[in-house]
């Protein structure tokens, strides 16, 4: 189940911080990780900083964007180190680390952390589900990347520790991953831009709404399905008139 686990650092200045968070990663048995633009490429300095970790480096994956990196996961969960003008559904490291265990179980999760001095954007905390943070003293809450990548991969590997000692047979539905989820948002969007319903020089707003909505329900694969059957509906509709 570790295995499903994947671990994402979003556009990192500082190779060092790669290693830790590598090294943080290993001991708690998580080996999936994923780079997203990287200002530096792991090299002699990250494998130093790695220790006994430097396998994590040599098999992460390096990409370009954040959907790549989250394409093939159904959970994602993004950190964030403050609250933000849109609000979000909200989980502590604990219950991140349950949520996580419980679906690794069936598909690929994902855990982003962002930038080492100004953390995920807006539009990247939108292609989350729910939204991490880390409870730190308020009048000192200088967390390093690797810090917050330990905290995270404990509580994991605690919640996985506990279902291993007390296993339930529970069947999750199946939900959409980052691909098609994505895809149905760009689909709602045009459909929506094209009805009139959505300002073609303001869709921000609207569409923050709307992901925002459908990611607190969480719609599963037929559901979305469903929802993309009665858009291209309305959208021939639409052709028609």
């Amino acid at each position: 189940m570790l295995d499903n686990i994947r671990i994402v650092l979003v556009n990192t200045s500082h190779q060092g911080n790669i290693g830790s968070a590598a090294r943080a990663m290993k001991t708690m048995g998580l080996t999936d990780l994923v780079l997203v633009d990287p200002v530096e490429s792991p090299q002699s300095h990250a494998s130093a900083l790695a220790a006994g970790a430097t396998d994590i480096l040599a098999a992460a994956h390096t990409v370009d964007t954040l959907q790549e990196a989250i394409a093939d996961c159904p959970l994602v969960l993004a950190t964030s180190a403050r609250n933000r003008t849109l609000d979000w559904p909200m989980l502590s490291p604990r219950e991140a680390g349950a949520k996580a265990v419980q679906e690794g179980k069936a598909a690929k999760v994902a855990l982003v952390f962002g930038r080492e001095n100004s953390g995920l954007t807006n539009e990247e905390l939108q292609m989350s589900q729910f939204h991490v943070h880390i409870p730190a003293n308020p009048e000192y809450s200088s967390l390093n990347l690797a810090m917050a990548v330990q905290t995270l991969s404990y509580e994991i590997r605690t919640a996985w520790l506990e279902l291993e000692e007390q296993p339930q047979s529970i069947e999750l539905p199946e939900y959409p991953n980052g691909e098609n989820l994505e895809r149905f948002f760009v689909h709602l969007e045009k459909s929506l831009t094209d009805s009139g319903f959505i300002v073609r020089q303001h869709p921000g707003l609207v569409m923050n709404k709307l992901r925002r909505m459908f990611n607190r329900a969480r719609p599963e694969e037929n559901e979305l399905n469903i929802l993309r059957g009665m858009l291209t509906s309305f959208d021939k509709r639409m052709d028609k008139e």
